[in-house]
């Protein structure tokens, strides 16, 4: 859990005091409101790209690797997002069963609500639910404090009423985010965690192409991200995710690394 209170960034302390220039500089010279104006829209350009970049850490602490501790246990983190699948996900657990590995699974409020059995089968065999908001907006980066609280809140509520465990950590809906996030998830006692590899597996039907991708990232201290609610599927049909699991899991066993979940990779 995050403690102390919100601390901004670097950047964003910056972005404060542009602010407050541009609006003294109106003030004291109103006929130079032009380049105040172009100086406040250039710095909401740069936090908006920078929204754009999941793996960004400009605007807040955020999880893109595992821990310095973590990676020199040789510790290896798997994610798996927009559960819980009704179809998809027994079988994601299946498998992990299989190869004796524990993941976290970064669930939406509204599906786990619809299938509260199933994500409580995800933690009663050793693996831990996640915050991936209530809805997963596709817009979730451009709401207001408001929309962003209130969307982390039920979604925190609704996981801990189903599985008893009240989420620590949290992912944005298709990485995206703004400035404002940060300061809800230090009040919610959350920490963002984005990914190290991702093979694109909403998008990609072929297996191959996505463990190729996969595997070039496989090294301790990394987050996988792959999908078991919106997975692409194969020529026959299949889900993406449960082709690749099998060779991402092989592998990092022969490399001898060891799959955590975020919580057991933050101890």
């Amino acid at each position: 859990m995050r403690s102390g209170g919100w601390q901004p960034t670097r950047l964003i302390r910056a972005s404060i005091v542009l602010h407050g220039l541009a609006l003294l500089l109106v003030i004291v010279a109103p006929g130079q409101w032009r380049w105040a104006l172009a100086a406040v829209l250039a710095n909401h350009l740069l936090l908006m790209l920078l929204g754009l970049w999941p793996r960004s850490h400009w605007l807040g602490p955020n999880w893109t690797r595992l821990p310095a501790a973590a990676s020199a246990r040789n510790e290896i983190a798997l994610t798996i997002d927009d559960g819980p699948d009704p179809v998809v996900t027994p079988q994601v657990l299946d498998l992990l069963d299989r190869y004796a590995v524990r993941a976290t699974f970064f669930c939406i409020g509204d599906k786990a609500a619809r299938y509260p059995d199933l994500c409580l089968e995800i933690v009663r065999r050793g693996h831990a639910v996640e915050n991936h908001s209530q809805r997963h907006r596709h817009y979730f980066s451009l709401l207001s404090h408001v929309g962003i609280r209130r969307e982390l809140q039920a979604a925190q509520d609704t996981l801990a009423t189903v599985t008893g465990q009240r989420p620590l950590f949290f992912r944005a809906p298709a990485g995206l985010r703004n400035p404002l996030l940060d300061p809800v998830l230090s009040s919610l006692g959350l920490r963002l965690a984005s990914w190290s590899v991702r093979g694109f597996d909403t998008r990609v039907g072929d297996p191959a192409r996505v463990s190729s991708s996969l595997l070039r990232g496989l090294r301790a201290g990394a987050i996988f991200l792959l999908h078991d609610g919106n997975a692409a599927r194969t020529p026959r049909g299949t889900p993406v995710i449960l082709e690749v699991l099998p060779t991402v899991l092989a592998a990092a066993s022969a490399a001898h690394l060891r799959f955590v979940t975020l919580r057991q990779a933050s101890l």
